[in-house]
């Protein structure tokens, strides 16, 4: 696991727990920073998952030879 894949569904969570804590105060804008930080956090975590991919196929190809 990498730094991208952990800060992305850190952001993740903090968005989620924005979001509710946002519905739960009737706060539309902290609703709404919560939903940014998911999506945010979301395309951390999808650039995170693509580099270790990336990672381990290089890896992959270099003990075959």
């Amino acid at each position: 696991m990498n730094k991208d894949q952990v800060e992305g569904r850190l952001d993740q969570a903090k968005g989620k727990v924005k979001e509710v804590a946002g519905k739960v105060s009737g706060s539309d804008k902290l609703q709404a920073e919560g939903v940014a930080d998911q999506a945010s956090g979301k395309v951390q975590s999808t650039y995170g998952d693509t580099k270790e991919k990336a990672k381990d196929a290089i890896k992959s190809g270099a003990d075959k030879l």
